[in-house]
């Protein structure tokens, strides 16, 4: 195929991978980002975890595009000098309750094919944190962190260094159609190419609904407040140290997690975001808040999540309540030992009948592919995402 004009819009790190993936096939590449810099959302407001594969549905696309994108991103890390740490992960078991989910996470895992994964009791558990407590868990021993900014900017780097294009501070105002060519509306001018890949993230089904894709799923977004442990309770963590995910609570729960830059992040707690992009106190956007209780899509989820949702408001409206769900897994920890954190909001797909997608999701029609939902492990997955991405686009052409 000769050399295509080609547009990605988001300065994600999925838009960055995915820009760079063009660029690297030789490709016109343009990425447009609303924000002044690139990595201001998701890729800029998580924990930095590269995720190994464990919960994911065999054969789906996160499991598939997890296990590609681990191997993809450490590559691209050492080639870039970018620090990556293979701290290890527990999944801790606190009770025989919890065993049968645990063996359910271990047989995912191992079908697909994450690495070093094995089984350990108590004792394995506080020779890996010596701190932790648990019946028994899983070790990830190759599951790291790394510096999703860091990762973004060079993703960038090798596509300005392609002769790509980068306009930050360009919101797209709107995507169409024209003959062969897509038409993408900006706030600085119109251009035509002959492709488009939309990574949009939090607005990602907004744009994909005004260039002619169905409304559904939506996007709901869930808001994260993290603590950090101060330096003296941050010592009593090596690694990183999960719950066993209980299939009443749609969201993980508070865990303990290692960054790249030595600080340890408590949480998140997980609840209906005021705002797509409200990283900071309880005021938000009213088109947010519309969009979100005028869909019965919500209000369905939310009538089926009732226990999870009173969970989780204890924990936001409680430091004391957030902490001591820490403390289970690292006994003594308390409110005491830690200061307010950062705040993720998570851009959830939810379908019609208020069940949350589970797997990545691509849609789109002829020259324009849209990228509707890239939860957790997103990041991970991001390279793996953007040769996905990229070659489904280019099928589309052929």
């Amino acid at each position: 195929m000769s050399t295509l004009r080609a547009a990605v819009v988001g300065g994600g790190i999925i838009g960055a991978a995915t820009a760079r993936r063009l660029a690297m096939l030789d490709h016109d590449v343009t990425l447009f980002e609303k924000e002044p810099s690139l990595a201001s959302h998701q890729t800029g407001h998580n924990s930095g975890v590269v995720h190994a594969g464990l919960y994911y549905t065999p054969g789906s696309l996160k499991a598939q595009l997890c296990r590609r994108g681990v191997d993809l991103l450490q590559k691209f890390a050492v080639e870039k000098d970018i620090p990556y740490d293979e701290c290890g992960k527990l999944v801790v078991a606190l009770d025989e309750s919890e065993l049968d989910r645990l063996d359910a996470i271990e047989a995912r895992a191992t079908a697909n094919g994450v690495p070093g994964i094995r089984r350990i009791g108590a004792d394995e558990i506080t020779a890996i944190e010596p701190h932790a407590v648990g019946i028994s868990a899983l070790h990830s021993p190759q599951t790291a962190i790394i510096d999703y900014v860091a990762v973004t900017r060079a993703l960038a780097d090798d596509v300005t260094n392609a002769g790509g294009a980068l306009h930050t501070g360009t919101p797209v105002t709107g995507l169409h159609t024209a003959g062969h060519q897509v038409v993408v509306e900006t706030t600085s001018g119109t251009w035509s190419f002959d492709l488009v890949i939309a990574c949009a993230g939090l607005q990602s089904d907004r744009l994909a609904h005004a260039a002619g894709d169905a409304r559904t799923p939506r996007i709901v977004p869930f808001l994260g407040d993290y603590r950090l442990l101060k330096p003296a309770a941050a010592t009593k963590v090596r690694g990183l140290i999960y719950p066993v995910p209980d299939p009443r609570y749609p969201f993980l729960g508070v865990h303990l997690t290692k960054r790249i830059d030595g600080e340890v992040m408590v949480g998140p707690n997980a609840f209906l975001s005021p705002g797509r992009e409200t990283y900071e106190g309880i005021r938000g956007s009213w088109r947010d808040l519309r969009d979100a209780a005028a869909w019965p899509g919500f209000w369905k989820f939310a009538t089926h999540n009732l226990p999870a949702a009173s969970r989780e408001l204890r924990t936001a409206m409680s430091t004391r309540r957030f902490v001591s769900e820490a403390a289970r897994y690292v006994p003594g920890l308390t409110a005491d030992d830690v200061v307010d954190g950062p705040r993720g909001i998570r851009a959830q797909a939810m379908n019609a009948d208020g069940g949350l997608e589970d797997d990545f999701v691509i849609t789109g029609h002829g020259p324009v592919v849209h990228l509707r939902n890239a939860p957790s492990p997103g990041a991970t997955s991001s390279m793996a995402i953007a040769e996905h991405l990229v070659d489904t686009a280019l099928e589309r052409l052929r």
